[in-house]
């Protein structure tokens, strides 16, 4: 058989071959084996040199028809091949637009945002006022004109995050700078009641930052809820009962509540305000830990001295400050035993409330 004869038969068998194929894939290997590198009609292709003078013409004008009409079959094949996939694809995606839509599902706000909610409307509804101060504060109004001492402990860097000095690298030696982090709510006291004068009753939620160790009852950032009434004629009771209201409508009426005597710089007489627990009713169980009670905040008179700084007359004006953190309500309304659940985001936990 001649040159010719091998291509054209060489022609017939790759055509074949095409028209076989049914995926994309399977083209693709059809043309590497006979137009690739080391392909069979590039092979017989490369042999054209070594044929006679009057050989190499015919041989020349058969093997650029059979290429061109592999090449031409191969283009032909892979658009009906490529067609064939995007209709797959097309009725493999195809929306149905008489289905009903398909709802996002939403997010809800964080417990501790309910909490506070929750505990800005009771006393809102007492006639308080929300009042709002920095987180990034001054010493003056975190400790001194709260009636802290230059060498009260709470000042000490084991308990407070001093701002780092903004000219160097080292962090700022206590005692060398007066930024910080406020350590507590209680500095919304002071801007207050240097901007307005009595009566006050403001509520102060906020983030406040220690230098603690995250555990079951503690954290290094929560958030703390202080609140404070300025005004004529106010007394300790008008501090129980309000705390009273605010016990029951939080936690139920049925809830009891305790004041123990306690120590704050910046009131006096000061107290700490416990409930009833409600798993043992105050009978003692391992969850109040066989008290009875369970501590829920601090409160107390305010100091004369405080007034003497933003310029209130003790003689004339009394007034009562208290604060509780979010986290420990949140706890003890929902029972939960870790204040780290709170800030950890599993949401498995957090869809519970």
């Amino acid at each position: 058989m001649t040159i010719a004869g091998d291509l054209r038969a060489l022609e017939a068998e790759a055509l074949a071959a095409v028209d076989a194929t049914a995926t994309l894939d399977a083209l693709e290997t059809v043309r590497v084996g006979y137009l690739g590198k080391k392909g069979s009609l590039t092979a017989v292709l490369r042999g054209l040199g070594r044929l006679s003078a009057e050989e190499r013409p015919e041989a020349g004008r058969v093997s650029n028809e059979v290429r061109a009409a592999l090449e031409a079959a191969l283009e032909d094949k892979r658009g009906m091949l490529e067609a064939v996939v995007r209709e797959s694809r097309i009725v493999a995606e195809a929306v149905d637009v008489t289905l009903p839509g398909r709802r996002r599902p939403l997010g809800r706000q964080h417990v501790l945002h309910q909490i506070v909610d929750e505990i800005v409307e009771i006393f809102a509804g007492l006639g308080y006022q929300i009042a709002e101060g920095p987180e990034v504060e001054l010493d003056y109004y975190n400790f001194t004109a709260l009636n802290h001492p230059p060498d009260h402990p709470a000042r000490a860097l084991q308990d407070t995050f001093y701002v780092r000095d903004l000219s160097g690298d080292r962090a700022v030696v206590e005692g060398e700078s007066d930024v910080l982090l406020r350590t507590h709510t209680s500095p919304v006291q002071v801007h207050v009641m240097e901007t307005q004068k009595p009566p006050i009753y403001v509520l102060a939620p906020g983030k406040v930052y220690r230098r603690d160790v995250a555990d079951p009852s503690h954290l290094p950032q929560f958030t703390q809820i202080e609140g404070l009434v300025v005004d004529e004629g106010i007394t300790f009771g008008d501090l129980k009962g309000t705390l009273e209201h605010f016990v029951h409508e939080m936690f139920g009426p049925e809830r009891k509540v305790r004041l123990r005597p306690h120590f704050f710089p910046f009131t006096e007489p000061s107290a700490e305000v416990d409930v009833s627990c409600a798993i043992c009713d105050g009978s003692g169980c391992r969850s109040c830990g066989g008290e009875g009670w369970l501590e829920i905040l601090g409160c107390g008179m305010v100091d004369p001295n405080v007034f003497s700084y933003v310029g209130i007359d003790p003689e004339r004006y009394t007034g009562f400050a208290f604060g509780m953190g979010a986290e420990r309500i949140a706890g003890l309304k929902y029972g939960v035993p870790d204040l780290r659940l709170f800030i950890e985001g599993d949401t498995r936990f957090l869809h519970q409330f």
